[in-house]
């Protein structure tokens, strides 16, 4: 697999806390320059990004990274997202409702996240490193029923990241038309290739020009 082939799998990431307007241009012009997938910046972002670069797909973020927004407050990130030009929204599903086997309320926020957004991108976070098979399960099943587009194994921020076997259990457990996005703990070229090998449509890092072009890689 080639540099470039790797790179159009990538929403190559910038989500730190301390991320000034000068990373995120950086960011914005190696996405350019190198033909990510997207680029994945905090919502705060989004008009900057747009300026810059009129024609990029941006990806943003909603209940990120703990997933215990209400509903309510999602809805409205996610509503202004799409207002200020983004074209995908990754959300941290609550997985405190997981937890607590709130089953209808988890697929009712997905899909009325999934109806804001409309024709753009919803991809559906689960933080796998808090959750057992079962609850995977059911939140394949969940995303499927909802109407995403994409789940994705983690944020990057929780106590581990993207491993191989939960792409092949999502592959399994997915329905028809649903994509999968691993992100977390992605820092070597054999690890994108792996991951891609094993299904993964997106790949969520922000080491990708790093790794590829041998240097140190990042943590997300």
């Amino acid at each position: 697999m080639t540099d470039e082939q790797i790179y159009s799998y990538v929403d190559h990431t910038l989500l730190s806390a301390t991320a000034t307007s000068a990373d995120i241009e950086k960011l914005c012009k190696e996405a350019v320059k190198y033909k990510t997938a997207s680029v994945c910046i905090p919502p705060t972002y989004i008009k900057l990004a747009r300026s810059l670069y009129p024609d990029l797909n941006i990806c943003t973020v909603v209940g990120f990274p703990l997933g215990y927004d209400l509903t309510s407050v999602k809805a409205l990130a996610a509503k202004t997202a799409v207002d200020d030009s983004a074209n995908e929204i990754d959300m941290v599903v609550n997985i405190t409702h997981i937890k607590n086997n709130y089953i209808d309320a988890i697929t009712d926020e997905v899909a009325y996240l999934k109806q804001i957004a409309q024709k753009k991108v919803l991809k559906v976070i689960i933080e796998t490193c808090y959750l057992n098979d079962e609850e995977k399960i059911q939140l394949c099943e969940i995303v499927t029923k909802a109407g995403a587009d994409y789940i994705k194994t983690s944020t990057g921020f929780g106590t581990s990241g993207a491993v191989l076997s939960d792409i092949e259990l999502f592959k399994k457990h997915i329905g028809y038309g649903v994509k999968i996005k691993a992100a977390g703990g992605i820092r070597t070229r054999e690890d994108m290739v792996a991951f891609i090998n094993a299904g993964a449509d997106r790949l969520g890092t922000s080491s990708a020009v790093k790794i590829l072009s041998g240097g140190a890689a990042g943590a997300y």
